[in-house]
Parts: structure tokens; C-alpha cells; sequence
């Protein structure tokens, strides 16, 4: 059976894309040092998708691209498995990075700080087959870990994929405790967890002590605060109650990790019954009570969102009920109320479509078309929020008329202000001693 092995582009001068290091490692393409490479604060970014960038029309994709590098463009993120990844070892020792390859060479050519997820696992670590062909694409495959026998072998690949891209010193191990669930304890399986990410903790340190390694990556799930089962007594208020089990098993982890330079995690504004409670601009809150405690419990790491959702899904698991100035609106109080909760950076997970020119919620529109590839008002509030109030911004507080404290949500630093309007109704608000009307579900930056 043929393997497919990664590609080998040629560079200007007919030099090779791919180089050695001292260890021999295959290193791909021409790494750089983007900003931040070497801190664990790299600011307000999004996440590839099965549809990105990287591929459609030249046109599309180059102006993708000049979007992302102004200004050093916001930090981006990708699976080695899955999301437009192929499948990285189908065969033990044998490797196919063509995929991952054209998402980092993007990544690199757009500036921002490129962070990759370690996730997912080959199916012979898993207990599929091997080979390219036998690799199973159905969400319950790809949703399930490596076994316990395997964990090494993954650790292993996640070394690869790290001498691979030198220049990539983000890490996040895992993605939302994929198959990490105990059935017969009705609970997260934090142990398998907690083992397989200190391996890759451990092997990635090997290849680079100053590479940067983040988990759990646990879903923060809620629940009704009137539910009694599983429903936490601490960690509640009125958007919800979370789910005692993912405090369990955040609290094993945070016991028992190798070590950790940031940590991640993932959720929702929404409960797992998707109630926004007591409304979707008020359920923001939760992202704010979480973030307070998981700083609490590892005593201040650096907080990432590796995920946060704020708009319920369909069936589809698509999310377009929302008119965009209504998604922009709760987006951006999401945004506002994950830096009052202490977090430093984040990943909007961008929907990106495979072509067409409809893409709600998206950052720019599909890359299919020589038309395509131009910024929408998801990307305009992503872009400006990175730069306004990167990490280590100091925040202040400014004065709101108290007639418009419950119409608005606020976020200032020393030289910007951002102000959303909740209500679907214009208003005229007073901020930071200025007066100013505002649209329904306005968005609005003051500079001071």
C-alpha cells in the first residue's frame, strides 16, 4: 500500500524547504521568530478550521494574508489531526506533514504567533488500523484517544511535530478530553489524561526546554443552578452552576501535571442545555467567575480560552440564528468578560466556509472565489480587541452614567475604551465622561 509522505516545496534558489537539525530531525520550511514567540502571553487570536486560508484563490488567500500581517497580526492556531489536517503518522515512523506543513507555512507568512494543538491520534494508537487509507474520518474515531499503551508513542509524535517547527513554542496538549471519558464512573478519566499529557510535557521540554506546554483544555461546563445533580455548590451564580465533575477533574490535574507554563480551557457562556441565562449578555458573566477561579486554583499561570462560545449551536453545530450585529455584540462582551476573569489570550474558533459568499459569524469571507478572502465584522472586532488590549495592558475604570450601567458593557485601558450596547434598541450613553447615541447591538472604540 503507497504512503503518502509530506511534500518537499523548493524555496527561491532552488534550497530545499526542509533542513536538519543537530539531532537530525526533519525541520520544514524557513522558521521565523514572530512576536511573543517566547512568552506565554500571546494575546486574542483564532483557530483554523477544516476550510482556511490556506488554500482557494490566489487573489482570496493573499488578501487573507495582508489582512493577518498588519500590525503583526493576531496569534493562530492548528491541530496536527483533523480541521484541515491530515492524518500525521498513518503508519508508525512513517509520517505525512503535507497538510500541517501548508498551515504553518501560512501561519508564518501572516505574521502571527503560530500555536498548534496536539490533537488528534493517528488510528493505530487508538486501536484502528494503519495506513493512509485506513485512516477513519467519523467523528467518534476522531473524538477518541490514544490507549494507555500508545501514550508514549503520542508524546512521541508531539516531539516530531516540535522539532519540526522550531519556530512553534506553543503547545496545547489535547482538545476538550477527547475520549477521556470514564463510562463506568460517570467521570472524566483525568488519570489517562493527566498521564498522557505529562508525557508530552516531559518530551516536549526534551526538544526544547523553552518550548511552552499548556492543558487541560477541559469544555467548562454548567448546568441550571436549580439542578442539584452534579451541580458545584462554590463555583455558581446566576448564568449557572458548573458541572462538579470538570472541577474534579481540573483539580487532578492541576495536583499532578509534570508542569505547565500556561493553562487552557475551553466553554461557553451558555449551559450544557443551552439556557443563556439570565440572558446571553449576562451569561458572559460565567466566563468571568471561571476565569477568576482557574487563576485561583494554579495561582496565577497565564489563562488561555483555547475555545469560548457565546451563541448557541443547531443541530449542524452551526451557529447563524444570530443577525451579525447581535453576534458581534455578545462576542465582544465575551471578550470583555474573559479579560475581567484574568485571561490573557484566547481562540475565536473560526467557521470558516468552503466557498460561497454567506460565511455568519466568520472572519472573512470564503477564499474559494477571487472575490473572496475579505475581512468581516467578526474580524474587525478580533483584530482590533488584539491590538487594543494585548497582554499586560493595564486596566482601568472609567465612570458610566448610572442610567446606562445596565444598558452597557465596558472594557478601557489608558488609551481605549470599548463599549457594546445590549439592548436592541438605540441608546445614548454616557462613558468616560463622553455622551454618544449607539445603534442596537452597537459596538463602539473611544480612544482616550
Amino acid at each position: 500500500m503507497a504512503l503518502v509522505v509530506a511534500l518537499v516545496n523548493a524555496l527561491p534558489g532552488g534550497a530545499s524547504s526542509e533542513g536538519t537539525t543537530r539531532d537530525g530531525a526533519k525541520v520544514h520550511g524557513t522558521p521565523v521568530t514572530p512576536r511573543d514567540a517566547d512568552e506565554p502571553y500571546v494575546g486574542w487570536g483564532f483557530t483554523h478550521t477544516q476550510f482556511s486560508a490556506d488554500e482557494g484563490s490566489a487573489a482570496a488567500t493573499d488578501r487573507v494574508e495582508g489582512l493577518l500581517s498588519k500590525g503583526g497580526g493576531p496569534p493562530q492556531n492548528q491541530a496536527i489531526m483533523g480541521w484541515g489536517a491530515d492524518n500525521p503518522e498513518p503508519v508508525k515512523g512513517r509520517y505525512d506533514f503535507a497538510a500541517l506543513d501548508r498551515r504553518v507555512d501560512f501561519m508564518r507568512k501572516s505574521g502571527g504567533v503560530p500555536v498548534i494543538t496536539l490533537c488528534c491520534a493517528p488510528d493505530w494508537m487508538k486501536g484502528g488500523k494503519a495506513g493512509v487509507d485506513n485512516t477513519d474520518w467519523s467523528q467518534s474515531a476522531l473524538e477518541t484517544a490514544p490507549t494507555p499503551d500508545h501514550y508514549k508513542d503520542y508524546a512521541a509524535l508531539a516531539a516530531t511535530v516540535a522539532r519540526r517547527y522550531p519556530d512553534v513554542r506553543h503547545f496545547l496538549v489535547w482538545n476538550e478530553f477527547k475520549g477521556f471519558w470514564n463510562n463506568a464512573r460517570a467521570r472524566w478519566d483525568y488519570e489517562g489524561y493527566t498521564e498522557l499529557y505529562n508525557l508530552v510535557y516531559r518530551a516536549l521540554k526534551k526538544v526544547d526546554p523553552k518550548i511552552m506546554v499548556g492543558g487541560p483544555y477541559l469544555v467548562m461546563d454548567s448546568v441550571d443552578p436549580r439542578q442539584k445533580e452534579n451541580a458545584s455548590t462554590t463555583l455558581r451564580g446566576p448564568w449557572g452552576a458548573m458541572d462538579q465533575r470538570v472541577l474534579d477533574a481540573f483539580g487532578y490535574w492541576n495536583t499532578h501535571k509534570a508542569g505547565a507554563d500556561f493553562v487552557v480551557v475551553d466553554g461557553s457562556s451558555y449551559t450544557k442545555d443551552d439556557e443563556l441565562l439570565p440572558n446571553e449578555f449576562a451569561a458572559t458573566d460565567k466566563l468571568t467567575a471561571v476565569g477568576r477561579w482557574v487563576r485561583q486554583q494554579t495561582h496565577g499561570l497565564p489563562l488561555w480560552w483555547a475555545e469560548y462560545y457565546v451563541e448557541p449551536a443547531d443541530g449542524n453545530d452551526d451557529r447563524k440564528g444570530w443577525p451579525e450585529a447581535h453576534r458581534v455584540a455578545v462576542q465582544a462582551a465575551g471578550l470583555i468578560a474573559m479579560v475581567k476573569g484574568g485571561a490573557s489570550s484566547g481562540f475565536y474558533w473560526n467557521p470558516e466556509e468552503e466557498k460561497g459568499t454567506d460565511c455568519p459569524g466568520c472572519l472573512w469571507t470564503p477564499t474559494g472565489s477571487a472575490a473572496g478572502g475579505r475581512a468581516l465584522p467578526m474580524y474587525d472586532l478580533l483584530s482590533r480587541f488584539d491590538k487594543a488590549f494585548p497582554p499586560g495592558t493595564t486596566y482601568e475604570t472609567v465612570p458610566i452614567a448610572p442610567d446606562d450601567v445596565p444598558n452597557v458593557r465596558v472594557l478601557a485601558s489608558a488609551k481605549t475604551v470599548l463599549v457594546v450596547n445590549t439592548l436592541n434598541r438605540p441608546i445614548s450613553a454616557q462613558v468616560d465622561g463622553r455622551r454618544f447615541d449607539m445603534g442596537a447591538y452597537a459596538v463602539k472604540w473611544l480612544e482616550r
